[in-house]
C-alpha cells in the first residue's frame, strides 16, 4: 500500500473532546435550568455536532423556533471552555512520530467550525506537526461532502489514492470513500450502543491507534 499521508478526523479520533463538549452543554442546561446529563451518556453524541448535542440535552428538534438561539448559546459555552479537558487519545502521538519518521504526512479534516478546530488544533501537543487543517466551514460544505478531503489533498499535494482518512463517524467513512482515499474507522471513538459501524464500508476497523500503521504497512 503506498500511502503518503493520514488525514484525521478530530473530535472522537484524534483528541478526546467530550469532557469540554459535555461541560460545556451541563453549563448551558444548568444556567437554563434543565437537568444535566452524565457525560457517559453525552460521549456517543460527541463527534455530532452541536445540533445533536442540544437536541440531546434538551429533547428539542432541530426545527424548532428556539433552536437556533440555543445552538448559539452551547457554542458560546464551549467557546468559554473548548481547550479546558481536551486531551489526545492514548497512542495518538506516537503513531503521528512514527508517520514523521517515515516521511508520511499527516492532517486533521473536521466538521467543527474553524474558529475552535484552529486554536485546539495549536492548544494541544502533538509529536508531529499537522501538514494541512481543515474546518468544517473551511469549504463551501462539511464532511459528508468530499469537497474538504479534496481539498485537503490539494493543500498537501497527495492524491486522495495515497491518502487514508481516519474518523469514528459514519459520515466520515462516507466522505473518504467517496474521495476515494482508504478508510479507518476509529473504534476508540464515540460510537454509539446502537450504531454498527461494522456496516458504514470502512476499509478497516482500528481498535487502537496502533493498528493504522500495522494497516499501512501491509
Amino acid at each position: 500500500m503506498d500511502i503518503q499521508a493520514v488525514l484525521f478526523d478530530l473530535d472522537g479520533t484524534l483528541a478526546d473532546t467530550a469532557a469540554d463538549l459535555g461541560g460545556a452543554l451541563n453549563d448551558l442546561l444548568r444556567a437554563r435550568g434543565y437537568p444535566e446529563k452524565p457525560l457517559a451518556d453525552i460521549r456517543p453524541h460527541a463527534s455530532h455536532g452541536s445540533g445533536a448535542l442540544v437536541s440531546f440535552g434538551t429533547g428539542m428538534a432541530q426545527d424548532d423556533p428556539a433552536f437556533a438561539e440555543w445552538r448559539q448559546a452551547y457554542l458560546h459555552c464551549y467557546e468559554q471552555r473548548f481547550t479546558q479537558d481536551t486531551r489526545l487519545f492514548d497512542g495518538i502521538n506516537p503513531l503521528l512520530a512514527e508517520l514523521a519518521r517515515r516521511g508520511m504526512a499527516w492532517g486533521i479534516i473536521s466538521n467543527k467550525p474553524e474558529r475552535f478546530t484552529l486554536p485546539l488544533a495549536a492548544a494541544l501537543e502533538w509529536a508531529a506537526a499537522p501538514a494541512v487543517v481543515v474546518g468544517g466551514d473551511t469549504c463551501a460544505e462539511a464532511k459528508p461532502s468530499v469537497l474538504p478531503m479534496l481539498h485537503a489533498c490539494r493543500q498537501i499535494n497527495v492524491p486522495p489514492e495515497r491518502c487514508v482518512y481516519v474518523g469514528d463517524a459514519e459520515r466520515d467513512i462516507q466522505a473518504g470513500n467517496a474521495a476515494g482515499m482508504h478508510t479507518v474507522l476509529a473504534a476508540w471513538g464515540y460510537i454509539g450502543a446502537d450504531d454498527q459501524p461494522e456496516t458504514w464500508g470502512a476499509d478497516f476497523i482500528a481498535a487502537h491507534p496502533a493498528d493504522i500503521l500495522q494497516m499501512i504497512l501491509k
